[in-house]
């Protein structure tokens, strides 16, 4: 089951970055990495990656990492995973017209990126629990 709960979580990342890249009107500095890479063509679905597929991979990220939090009980890692998801929901929806929220998803995007670097190098564990406590 753990095997695939951090897949699922890679697929949940790699699919926000891969929706991101493709909107070069949305994120200039994400369309300039995707360019940068020979991946300009996903400006052409633009519409579908915005409007579809990054709120759906930022929800499979969501639960995925709040799954994770429940099962590990780590408070601080667990607040983190789900920030980053969280954050990218909130800037496609309710804080849109603000021209901060691009910010705000950068740092989002960001946060998800080195969480799911965190997860790889150290996974997590559950806590022992001693008996009687």
């Amino acid at each position: 089951m753990r095997r695939l709960v951090s897949a699922l979580n890679k697929v949940g990342v790699g699919g926000v970055f891969i929706a991101a890249l493709s909107c070069t009107a949305c994120f200039p500095a994400l369309g300039a990495l995707a360019a940068t890479f020979g991946l300009g063509f996903l400006s052409q679905l633009e519409g579908l990656a915005i409007n579809t597929l990054l709120p759906l991979f930022a929800l499979i990220a969501l639960a995925v990492n709040s799954y994770g939090w429940s099962q590990h009980q780590h408070h601080g890692r667990g607040i983190l995973s789900v920030l980053g998801p969280i954050a990218i929901l909130a800037t496609l929806y309710p804080l849109w017209q603000y021209g901060w929220s691009t910010y705000l998803f950068y740092v989002a995007l960001v946060l998800m990126l080195l969480v799911s670097i965190v997860d790889l190098l150290w996974p997590a564990t559950r806590p022992c629990h001693l008996p009687g406590n």
